[in-house]
């Protein structure tokens, strides 16, 4: 075999350099499939994923299908004669009579070390969870909700200051690397798939904008790491005096042991940060956004909001909050 006659299936930013490699090493990529255009911004103007721009610049067929499972775009792909299906976070689950079309079935890049975090969010779940390493794992696609065999595996270690973004670019090359790799093995028929072992396992599901909320009650460590793995969506966020401030940067603090002040209470503010007390001692907050406001370093925003020692950060709005 040649070259592979692969459908791409694949929506945001994350998916991309996986896309791109294919190209790369001049695989036939016939259609690229992704998720409709949608609207964004104020204006709410229709943009379409950055998927589909990649596939544009080199001229390659998309599809937009609202449902993967509609018996109509299951023709169109039967019809297309696939060797291979790539998917890297399309964003719909795909039906049996999809994954079973291709010659060499439908092989998933998934952005955790299978079988742990299995869901539409795992990379920000292995930050809020503290873990300290994670990785690319592809694998040969069932129907189930990313139980296939695994097929290649690559680790990184995670950075503890490091956030979801960060992290995010990191691993759309590894991905793509990892693709790659298992192409190469695919074709040689040296690949091994290995079942995944249930037991093991832990969900890992979509993010909302509410899961943000900081309980100032939880101890350092575990809002450093929520503030990672939320950064820069949905984002972190707390109220103060009946306005919304987005938390996007913060570190632990030193402090001397002694009485805990009332959690979310301000214990300084100045250029070097904004301290807040928490469960078993405080953070310091280095970038922060204002409701209505620009994210901004702490100091810079201090020169606009009046903050200091004695005000209170809380997990509800100002007329809902009962100290």
């Amino acid at each position: 075999m040649d070259k592979l006659r692969i459908i791409f299936m694949g929506t945001p930013e994350f998916a991309c350099p996986t896309l791109q490699r294919l190209i790369d090493r001049d695989e036939e990529v016939i259609a690229v499939v992704t998720q409709p255009d949608r609207p964004k911004g104020r204006g709410q103007k229709m943009v379409p994923p950055p998927v589909k721009e990649l596939a544009g610049k080199h001229g390659i067929p998309t599809l937009q299908p609202v449902k993967v499972r509609a018996p109509e775009f299951i023709e169109v792909i039967k019809g297309m004669n696939p060797d291979l299906i790539v998917v890297v976070a399309f964003g719909q689950i795909l039906p049996k009579t999809l994954l079973e079309i291709p010659l060499l079935g439908c092989i998933n890049v998934h952005a955790s070390l299978l079988p742990r975090y299995r869901g539409a969010a795992p990379l920000n779940w292995c930050i809020i969870n503290g873990e300290a390493e994670t990785g690319v794992t592809t694998m040969l696609m069932d129907a189930g909700l990313d139980t296939g065999a695994m097929l290649l595996k690559k680790t990184t270690p995670i950075d503890p200051d490091e956030n979801s973004q960060s992290l995010h670019d990191r691993l759309s090359l590894v991905g793509a690397e990892i693709l790659s790799e298992t192409i190469n093995m695919l074709v040689t028929g040296k690949l091994a798939p290995e079942q995944q072992d249930d037991a093991l396992t832990c969900y890992a599901p979509m993010l909302k904008k509410e899961d943000g909320l900081i309980n100032w009650n939880k101890d350092a460590l575990t809002i450093k790491n929520m503030v990672r793995g939320m950064s820069p969506w949905p984002g972190a966020f707390t109220w103060l005096e009946g306005k919304m401030v987005k938390i996007y940067q913060v570190r632990r603090a030193e402090v001397p042991c002694g009485e805990v002040e009332t959690p979310g209470t301000v214990l300084r503010a100045d250029r070097g940060g904004i301290e807040v007390a928490c469960a078993d001692g405080a953070i310091i907050i280095d970038e922060l956004q204002l409701e209505g406001r620009k994210r901004l370093p702490a100091g810079n925003f201090l020169a606009g909001c009046k903050i200091g020692p004695g005000n209170i950060f809380v997990g509800v709005r100002e007329e809902e909050y009962k100290p």
